[in-house]
């Protein structure tokens, strides 16, 4: 797995390239976002580690421009702890959040489950004829290659989002609760705030209006319930 790690503070910097070296990782290193930029132009990689606070521009800035033309999943390192700084990391499709100071291990175990839920069954062609996993209908679901369309267009999630979404197509005309959505959605619930799901949400939402104007409120807000599907 190649490794893009993004960190202006050479003392994290080092521990984190020895301990993801230790584990087989191929780590490029990078100081600024504008560094990050180019050697993610210049080359493929499975996995992109962004330090917000940059001497060029922010991590959620490189994330931004990430996501123009990538999908790659997203780790963000930051020294605050700001509920909006996490949000808006969501937001612009990052995967998790880590707060400094933190331990390496845990670095390299939140690589290994996002990258485990984000790659699951990618190697198992599908079928010629794979038929949708849904009935007909503005959103339909390819099980094989784990892709949701609206409208006939791929929409471009992530993993996080990808699962979110399924989890309210198989759950029609159901309200659900925050709670339940992060029981479905994430490998360990307990690490993130019901906030989350709000931000994801929201991804999901612009999405899916990017697709087609009204497709957004497939996704009704339940007040002080959850959240309610309605296709």
């Amino acid at each position: 797995m190649h490794v893009l790690l993004v960190e202006d503070e050479p003392a994290i910097a080092d521990t984190l390239v020895y301990a993801l070296k230790t584990e087989c990782f191929d780590v490029h290193h990078a100081l600024t976002g504008q560094a990050a930029l180019d050697a993610f132009a210049a080359k493929s990689f499975d996995f992109a580690i962004l330090d917000i606070g940059l001497p060029d521009m922010t991590g959620l800035e490189v994330c931004k421009k990430l996501r123009e033309s990538s999908s790659v999943p997203v780790l963000f390192l930051t020294a605050r702890d700001g509920e909006v700084d996490r949000i808006l990391g969501l937001e612009l499709g990052g995967d998790d959040y880590v707060t400094k100071p933190f331990s390496p291990r845990e670095i390299v175990a939140r690589i290994r489950a996002i990258l485990r839920r984000s790659q699951n069954g990618s190697a198992a062609p599908a079928p010629a004829a794979a038929k949708p996993e849904l009935p007909a209908g503005p959103l339909q679901h390819d099980p094989h290659a784990m892709r949701i369309h609206c409208h006939g267009t791929e929409l471009d999630l992530t993993a996080h989002e990808y699962k979110l979404l399924l989890v309210f197509l198989k759950n029609p005309r159901r309200v659900l609760s925050r709670d339940q959505l992060l029981d479905h959605a994430w490998a360990d619930p307990g690490a993130v705030t019901d906030r989350t799901i709000d931000a994801h949400i929201k991804s999901i939402r612009a999405k899916l209006r990017a697709v087609k104007a009204g497709a957004e409120d497939f996704i009704q807000t339940r007040r002080g319930l959850g959240y309610l599907f309605v296709p």
